[in-house]
């Protein structure tokens, strides 16, 4: 028995509300990047400091990321659609490995250029004052944005928002780099400037391999943690009816996580007791992490792990009320036939109200009317029973 038990993250409406938190808070921060990277490469070229002139660069970045951060939400918040019934969040991932592609590859050209200036030597130009000025701006309003924009990130759980932040606080690094290197090349250390600019592009190389590799591993579903992953398959073993847990399987989609999970319960059970088992599981793992999306739990009647898993060659109900007509005659018309499916085997039960309806109908006698079977099992008569 198989069952997925779905939940909508959230309606259209928060849904919405999401997508204008993430571009209000990408909007702030793209006008700050803007301003920003003017004043760094504007200061950079006019008092001679190689470094400031890199971070302004990476500024610009920022203000590229910001436009994909943007246009990316507008799709990934929209609700699950007839060709996308899990929703869109996938296309965030994507757009965090365009991010993260984008950052390795301005960082890898801003590093060689500045790898080979401090290669050729003679580097004698000082940066002048202003340039710390404009690095100390650089570190107070990047550091603001970041805490803003993953605050706002973790509120409607956007991986891509926060990435965005991440990269605001490395434009807050490199600010800081660029203090120091200025400082140091204004006591007599001319080449600090350049190095400091090798330095932070190395940083964002850094932070874009970090996220593209994080993208890449949810696109080719990158389970949970092993940590993660034991405590819902003890959440499942703890919960009452679940004899064992011989699979669990868990994916990531954006911020959610889907499950398939496969619950070992007596093989004598109803089916709706064994639905019911499978929703207690259910509730269980969603108290322990509250971002799972979609759990589908198999019920299994034994472990399919520890024995060879039963045939669906196994005859179905119609062929073996087939095999007892032709063996026995036809089952009283007020009886029940229960089966059950073991080892490849098939285990009957059947249930009369009374003696007097069961007839001359033994066990003994169905037994060897089928025994002959490969499939046949077991049989076992009920009087009085449901």
């Amino acid at each position: 028995m198989q069952e997925s038990v779905s939940t909508t993250s959230s309606t259209q409406e928060s849904l919405n509300k999401e997508m204008k938190a993430a571009s209000r808070v990408t909007i702030i921060g793209m006008i700050l990047d803007a301003v920003l990277g003017v004043i760094k490469v504007i200061g950079g070229a006019l008092f001679n400091s190689q470094a400031l002139f890199v971070d302004g660069i990476h500024s610009f970045t920022d203000v590229a990321s910001d436009l994909v951060v943007l246009g990316v939400m507008r799709i990934s918040r929209q609700e699950p659609d007839e060709d996308h019934p899990y929703g869109h969040q996938r296309i965030e991932t994507f757009g965090t490995l365009l991010l993260g592609s984008i950052l390795i590859a301005v960082g890898a050209a801003l590093a060689w250029e500045n790898i080979l200036r401090l290669m050729e030597g003679g580097i004698s130009q000082v940066p002048g004052w202003p340039v710390l000025v404009a690095a100390a701006v650089s570190v107070a309003g990047k550091e603001w944005i970041y805490h803003y924009t993953r605050h706002v990130g973790k509120a409607i759980r956007s991986d891509l928002i926060i990435a965005n932040a991440w990269h605001s606080r490395t434009d807050a690094f490199s600010s800081i780099v660029v203090l120091l290197s200025t400082v140091g090349a204004m006591m007599g250390w001319e080449w600090l400037d350049v190095l400091a600019a090798v330095v932070i592009a190395l940083i964002i190389i850094h932070i874009g391999w970090k996220f593209t590799w994080d993208s890449v591993k949810e696109l080719v579903d990158t389970g949970l943690s092993r940590e993660d992953t034991e405590k819902l398959k003890a959440i499942a073993r703890e919960t009452d009816g679940v004899r064992n847990v011989h699979e669990l399987r868990t994916r990531r989609m954006g911020h959610d996580i889907l499950l398939d999970v496969h619950l070992v319960v007596r093989p004598d059970i109803s089916v709706s007791e064994g639905h019911q088992i499978g929703m207690q599981v259910v509730s269980g793992m969603r108290e322990e992490l509250d971002n799972i999306r979609d759990i589908n739990f198999h019920i299994d009647a034994e472990n399919d792990e520890e024995q060879t898993p039963t045939s669906e060659r196994l005859p179905s109900r119609k062929e073996i009320r087939q095999a007892l007509s032709e063996r026995i005659g036809e089952l009283p018309s007020h009886s029940r036939l229960r089966l059950h499916y073991l080892k490849n085997k098939v285990h009957l039960e059947l249930f009369f109200d009374t003696p007097d309806k069961s007839g001359s109908m033994t066990s003994e006698q169905i037994h060897e009317a089928l025994e002959a079977y490969p499939w046949f099992g077991s049989v076992r008569i009920w009087v009085g029973e449901a």
